[in-house]
């Protein structure tokens, strides 16, 4: 008589999601990184054009279902001749998707640098790319990495799409054990813990960044346990008389 299999003889099967899931977060990440710098850049240009095909973009995006931009993507664009495997065309719309997103972000970093800083490297007939990836980049960043962490724990969160184009990720394995076993509850604690426990690990890899950039921006980094500065005396908080 065969034994009925429980959720714990699947848990290799769930774990073989995970680097799927990171997969998918990473090389996403890797796409809307480069198209959020070139849509801030097409909304900050002087010349309308640019700015209206880059805001169109960012608006088509932020403003429809990014579950319809995949199926779209997914099913729609074969009709034209191009043909996207599952992986690639998750990858498509969550990297564009959250480049749309994030656009704004470096946007707000980019405009943050003093416009003095632009002018004296003008006045110095810098090149733009030296003016831009030594002068501009390197003061805006420390501006975006807290935001560029939230928008990694989002696109964390946003794999789980692309198991509805059937990317065996850490959601479609985890909906495949629950049919094989009937055990909702513990199939899905798992997997919401999964996720928790990778977004932590996200976010404490953001963390050091930050660090390395304010470091190397020459901005002052507290050490990691120093207790937080405030303005209430001491002898407020009980340790002064």
């Amino acid at each position: 008589m065969h034994s009925v299999p429980t959720f714990w003889d699947f848990v290799p099967f769930l774990l073989a999601g995970i680097p799927v899931t990171l997969e998918l977060t990473f090389l996403s990440m890797a796409l809307a990184l480069p198209v959020s710098v070139i849509l801030a850049l097409g909304r900050n240009s002087p010349h309308a054009v640019l700015r209206c095909a880059a805001g169109f973009v960012i608006e088509l995006f932020r403003g429809s279902s990014a579950l319809v931009q995949l199926f779209w993507a997914f099913y729609v664009l074969p009709m034209f001749g191009i043909h996207l495997p599952p992986m690639a065309a998750g990858i498509l719309v969550l990297g564009l998707n959250e480049g749309s997103y994030f656009s704004e972000v470096v946007r707000s970093g980019l405009n943050a640098v003093p416009p003095g800083q632009r002018e004296a490297a003008v006045a110095l007939h810098l090149p733009l790319r030296y003016r831009f990836f030594r002068i501009i980049l390197p003061q805006a960043l420390p501006i975006m990495i807290p935001p560029f962490g939230n928008a990694l724990v989002t696109m964390l969160k946003f794999t789980a799409l692309v198991s509805l184009v059937t990317i065996q990720e850490m959601s479609f394995r985890a909906s495949m054990v629950r049919t094989a076993t009937g055990d909702s509850a513990t199939v899905y604690s798992f997997t919401l813990l999964a996720y928790f426990g990778l977004a932590l690990l996200l976010g404490g890899g953001v963390k050091l960044l930050e660090r390395v950039v304010n470091r190397r921006a020459g901005r002052e980094v507290q050490p990691l346990f120093a207790r937080r500065r405030t303005n209430i005396p001491e002898w407020a908080l009980g340790g002064g008389k």
